[in-house]
C-alpha cells in the first residue's frame, strides 16, 4: 500500500508529457504507428476469438408407450416416425450436397490457379 500512496496521476501525466516533449517528431510517428499496429492485432484476436455454436442436438429423454398398444398402432407410429426420419435425412443430404458443391467450386478455382 505504501507504493500506491506515493503515486499521483498528475505527476504521471506530467512525466509522460515531458517524455513525449523530448522525443523527435519521427519517433512520435513511429510510436503512433506501433500503437496502431498493436491495437489492430489485439482487436483482430478479440474479434476472432468468439466461436458460434453451430450444432445443437435434439435430445429425446424418454418416450413412454402404453403396454396395451395394438400391432396396428405400433405400425402406424413407425410410419409417422419413418416419414419424419426420411424428411430429416433428405434435409441433411441436401445440406451436405450444398457443402460438397461449395468445396468443389473452391477446388476448381485452386486447380485453375495451379495450386
Amino acid at each position: 500500500m505504501q507504493f500506491l500512496a506515493r503515486m499521483s496521476p498528475l505527476r504521471a501525466l506530467r512525466d509522460l508529457r515531458l517524455f513525449l516533449h523530448q522525443r523527435q517528431p519521427h519517433e512520435l510517428g513511429f510510436l503512433a504507428l506501433a500503437m496502431l499496429v498493436t491495437g489492430f492485432f489485439i482487436f483482430a484476436f478479440v474479434k476472432d476469438s468468439s466461436v458460434a455454436k453451430v450444432y445443437k442436438p435434439d435430445i429425446i429423454y424418454v418416450q413412454q408407450w402404453r403396454l396395451d398398444r395394438t400391432e396396428a398402432e405400433i405400425i402406424a407410429q413407425q410410419k409417422v416416425d419413418q416419414a419424419k426420419k426420411d424428411k430429416d435425412q433428405a434435409a441433411l443430404e441436401k445440406e451436405q450436397a450444398k457443402t460438397r458443391a461449395e468445396f468443389q467450386r473452391l477446388d476448381d478455382k485452386l486447380k485453375r490457379w495451379g495450386i
